[in-house]
């Protein structure tokens, strides 16, 4: 939720306003019931204090790039774009009522078989996009909807370019920091498809982690912090039991510092979350992927098993078994991301170019050795050896052996690197001075102790519309006295306390800045209905609840 009051709703022919659903810095999204077909959207209004063209030019280009991709079945669905009678541009969509994956990662466990099933459904949406020339460019878990159907949705197209302007992207704003590769904060910063890559391989990190791959518990996580640590610092593997190696592995070779060393597409690293899904034994989840192309792509042979999951009209089908294969006349493929995640269960090599064992059993055939003493062919075993200088040595021309050189040369070169190492050592001591010592920024330093945050004072309420009226729900101001000693980088967070199932679009936590109040829709026909309000800190650190119950009428 964004810190400025919300817009007022506007009035748009063919639908009724029901709830707004949430906010953010040039747009508000609310909840409308369209009456031709009778159905519910989420329709998200620029506001009408932004004059800024760009931002406009951004708004209309989200719509175009949502409505040409919303066939995909993991990419919501845009039904209309307009201009309202007070000239705010809006967008008609599918209306997901389910809480988002930004909202559900922090608040419960989401099981592996769940993470790798949401990764390859938005991996297919991702290579879909990539393949009409668009960038997402701010894949999170926040803009990862879920349906009715339970099944993700990406949406939030509005800082996506086309592919080719990848390099120029130094105008773009709105990028979400925890979720961005290293190279887009490189100077210039650039964008390409394994920019994607990174961004949805750290989203499937946060389901899994509860927390973003790069934020270190007990730590500043500031922005410069974030950006720091994501741009040179490893990523750590998944500390969960149920998470397997090939999973760390697949994540790791996706969110490589470089370009180069991560999966060349969206698809490629679906295949291979669907690699461990066969792993693990689990369902293989399809991906869909729109192939408009020319050409198809070329594909093994066992590509076409899986052709008959084919769901939509020229909706390919990838097949997770796509790995190498062994056997009479098949070729061992290499392992192309060796250097960024070794393979598991690979041998250890015993050094560079360490001969492999079928080379050694050739070498072992094409080069006999003989051991010192050992009898030419034709001599028996209880001949005695020739002598030098007889006949034999005659007859061969073999001369008698030298004294070897090796062991003066070993000598000469010892000497040279004693003499050397006494003399660099002598030089720094007593002609160079002691360097001054580097100062260092404060990267990773441990958050210093504070003392527990003070929850909000004298929590009120009052009703601002009543309830029951034309099926619109009531709403209620809450208000509060903020602690002693709040500062301007804590806020508030405000929330209905223990909703049951049903009542999803009343279990959003809102994020209150600068402001003593907050106004909810009351949920209805509940015995008991209460609200939490906490102190937060720019950590995320938050302090008990003050709670407040609203009488029942």
């Amino acid at each position: 939720m964004s810190s400025r009051p919300p817009s007022p709703p506007p009035r748009l022919p063919g639908y009724e306003y029901e709830q707004m659903l949430g906010s953010g810095g040039f747009a508000d999204v609310f909840l409308y019931r369209q009456f031709r077909p009778q159905r519910r959207v989420a329709i998200k209004v620029l506001l009408s204090n932004v004059l800024d063209e760009s931002v406009r030019r951004q708004f209309d280009g989200e719509a175009n790039v949502m409505a040409q991709m919303s066939t995909h079945p993991s990419i919501v669905t845009i039904h209309q774009a307009e201009v309202s009678a007070d000239h705010r541009p809006y967008i008609v969509m599918e209306y997901c009522p389910r809480p988002n994956y930004g909202v559900r990662f922090r608040r419960e466990r989401i099981t592996v078989a769940e993470a790798l099933r949401v990764g390859v459904q938005i991996a297919g949406a991702v290579e879909t996009a990539h393949r009409a020339g668009i960038l997402h460019r701010d894949i999170k878990p926040a803009n990862i909807l879920v349906t009715d159907y339970n099944r993700p949705a990406l949406t939030d197209f509005g800082i996506s370019i086309a592919a080719g302007q990848g390099d120029d992207v130094e105008e773009s704003q709105g990028m979400s920091i925890p979720w961005s590769p290293p190279e887009f904060f490189a100077d210039p910063p650039r964008a390409d498809v394994r920019s994607d890559v990174f961004s949805l391989a750290a989203t499937v990190y946060s389901l899994l982690a509860g927390q973003t791959p790069f934020e270190r518990r007990g730590q500043r996580n500031t922005a410069s912090d974030l950006i720091h640590r994501i741009s040179s610092e490893p990523l750590h593997p998944l500390n969960r039991p149920d998470v397997p190696a090939e999973l760390n592995r697949v994540l790791s070779i996706a969110m490589a510092k470089e370009q180069a060393g991560r999966y060349d597409t969206a698809l490629a690293f679906g295949r291979g979350l669907q690699q461990v899904e066969l792993s693990l034994s689990l369902p293989v989840t399809q991906m869909d992927v729109l192939d408009d192309r020319s050409t198809a792509a070329a594909h093994h042979a066992e590509d076409d098993d899986l052709d008959m999951h084919t769901r939509i009209r020229k909706v390919a089908t990838v097949d997770p078994e796509s790995g190498s294969t062994t056997g009479p006349g098949t070729r061992r493929r290499l392992d192309p991301y060796a250097g960024v995640a070794p393979a598991l269960g690979a041998p250890a090599a015993t050094g560079f170019g360490a001969p492999s064992a079928a080379a050694a059993e050739e070498s072992v055939e094409l080069t006999l050795m003989r051991p010192i003493g050992a009898r030419p062919a034709g001599v028996s075993a209880h001949s005695p050896l020739p002598a030098p200088g007889t006949a034999e040595t005659a007859e061969t021309g073999d001369e008698p052996p030298k004294a070897p050189a090796w062991p003066f040369v070993t000598l000469a070169a010892v000497l040279i690197v004693v003499l050397g190492v006494g003399a660099t050592l002598g030089v720094r001591y007593f002609l160079i001075p002691e360097p001054e010592p580097i100062a260092s920024t404060d990267i990773n330093v441990a958050a210093p102790p504070v003392d527990p945050l003070e929850p909000p004072t004298d929590v009120q309420y009052a009703f601002i519309s009543p309830e029951g009226v034309a099926d619109v729900p009531g709403r209620v101001r809450i208000s509060w006295e903020p602690p002693a000693g709040i500062t301007q980088d804590e806020h508030f967070l405000v929330e209905w306390k223990d909703m049951p199932d049903g009542y999803e679009r009343y279990q959003q936590q809102h994020e209150v800045h600068g402001l003593n109040s907050f106004v909810l829709e009351i949920p209805p026909q509940l015995p008991e209905r209460c609200v939490e309000v906490r102190t937060v800190n720019p950590n995320g650190n938050a302090s008990p609840p003050a709670e407040i119950c609203l009488e029942t009428k």
